[in-house]
This record gives structure tokens, sequence and C-alpha cells, in this order.
């Protein structure tokens, strides 16, 4: 079941479209002047998951929001963002790395994002999935958080893993 987000636009001023490698920075990043996210649309009926999704880890996974917005400079490059909670990921508390939770990103850009995309007829250059062991607004920055990131290009049924 899919309920309504409590979030209703999707503020990006100088919030990075995702983590750059080697993770966020302070300031200086990749959101505030060199890919900073415009809000497109938010979806709908987009957002917060009742139950836990499958993934090949093992781990509890619930859809937080899906947002999808448009990256200035970059006419029709719509990125659709897939954000999940996934606690098993937090530093010193969590059971999951990053090398055991990248295979669960592929899982879910396979069979839950580009699916949901196809239902509702919609298109995304990129799909970017994240996982964080916490909610955070989007954009927002906690030291305390983990979060792993990784974008991929949708090419038919199937989603390419693209580097940042």
């Amino acid at each position: 079941m899919i309920r309504s987000s409590r979030y209703q636009t999707a503020r990006a001023t100088c919030a990075a479209p995702a983590a750059p490698a080697g993770g966020a920075r302070e300031t200086g990043g990749r959101g505030c002047g060199y890919l900073a996210a415009i809000p497109f649309a938010l979806l709908a009926q987009a957002a917060l998951a009742a139950d836990a999704i499958a993934v090949p880890s093992g781990q509890p996974v619930t859809l937080a929001e899906v947002l999808l917005d448009q990256a200035p400079g970059q006419p029709g490059q719509t990125w659709a963002r897939f954000r999940f909670l996934a606690p098993q990921i937090a530093r010193g508390t969590g059971t999951v790395s990053y090398d055991t939770a990248a295979p669960d990103m592929d899982h879910l850009c396979g069979t839950l994002a580009l699916p949901y995309l196809a239902d509702r007829g919609m298109t995304a250059a990129r799909v970017v999935i994240s996982l964080s062991d916490r909610e955070l607004p989007f954009g927002a920055q906690d030291p305390e958080a983990t979060q792993f990131f990784e974008a991929y290009r949708p090419d038919g049924a199937a989603c390419m893993w693209e580097a940042f």
C-alpha cells in the first residue's frame, strides 16, 4: 500500500541531487551551482510504503518518497528519485554494509522503480536509488545519518549503473 507523503514539494535550493563520489561535502558541493535540483513534480500518490520491500540482503527496506526533478542546463533530463528507509545500514548499530546493500539498490531499481515509472507512463533520464538509516528531508545534511546512493540509466527493462 502506498499512502501520500507528508511532503508536498521537494525543496532543493542548494541541495545536491545525489551525494558526489567520496561523499557529501558541507560546502561547495555539487548541489550549490553545479547541478542544483529544481523540483519538476512530486508524484501525486507517491511516498511512504506501509510494508517492507523484499531485497536480496533481507534487510527491512521501506519506500519513503518518490521525487521527480530536472537539472538546470539539461532540458528534458528528468531524474526520478526513489528514497528508501533502511535502518540496518546505520553506522555503529547497523548490520548491512555498502557492499551488502549495493545489490539491494540494483534490485530496487529494476523491480520497483522502472515498473513504477512504466505503470504511470513516465520516463526518466536517470533513476536515483537512495537508502537512509533515518528519515531526512530531501537535501538535508545530518552528520549522524548513513546514506547510500546509486544512479542508473534506464535501458528498456534494465537499470544501467551510472558512476557519479
